[in-house]
């Protein structure tokens, strides 16, 4: 019982935006941002991305906290465990940023937690080495993603930036941690429907 009631505080808390990250906030190093250096167009473009970071977030919780509870092994489910907390970090700093910026999260994040938390159950019955396969893809494909709202980044948006960047270290290093356990490649029509599946809540989260 004890454990189900904390898998849903975390639940609860991703969902209702309440995180509070473990870890120092990137952007801190690089100070407060200046006020005339964004103009209003700009300012909700970065809102806009940084929502999108921040349902990606609320994706890997539920992806996470899925995954942990089917997998078989011990060591997976601790591995999953340690990366969940260091996504949770993340899920902070976006939050930490929209607040910055005058912005807000999605209103859909109790529909992208279900969705994401359903198809983690999905990869975990698969097995270990599929659930570990589906995290290195999925660590992949949000590199990428990551890569390119860093090229959107109006440039005088440093602390945008220095989160953006911490975050891209840290999945690229999850991914890495998912193959070296035994995480098996995905098929090329799973890759697919994967990128399909992002695309859709990438393009509703930068607005809803």
């Amino acid at each position: 019982m004890d454990k189900l009631i904390q898998e849903f505080d975390i639940a609860l808390r991703a969902i209702t935006g309440a995180t509070r990250a473990g870890r120092p906030n990137p952007a801190d190093a690089v100070g407060a941002d200046d006020p005339g250096a964004l103009e209003a167009a700009e300012r909700r473009h970065v809102a806009g991305l940084m929502r999108v970071n921040h349902v990606g977030e609320v994706c890997a919780q539920a992806l996470y906290q899925a995954q942990k509870l089917t997998a078989r092994d011990a060591t997976v489910r601790r591995q999953m465990d340690d990366a969940a907390r260091e996504e949770e970090d993340h899920l902070g700093w976006c939050a930490e940023r929209l607040r910055e910026l005058g912005s807000r999260p999605s209103l859909l994040n109790p529909l992208w937690y279900a969705g994401a938390f359903a198809i983690g159950l999905l990869a975990g019955r698969a097995g270990d080495r599929a659930s570990l396969g589906f995290v290195s893809e999925t660590e992949r494909q949000v590199e990428q993603h990551l890569t390119g709202h860093l090229g959107q980044l109006p440039a005088q948006d440093a602390r945008s930036r220095a989160i953006l960047e911490q975050m891209r270290d840290d999945e690229v290093r999850h991914g890495a941690a998912a193959r070296d356990a035994g995480g098996v490649g995905l098929p090329g029509p799973v890759r697919a429907a994967m990128r399909a599946a992002s695309r859709v809540m990438t393009t509703t989260a930068y607005r809803i």
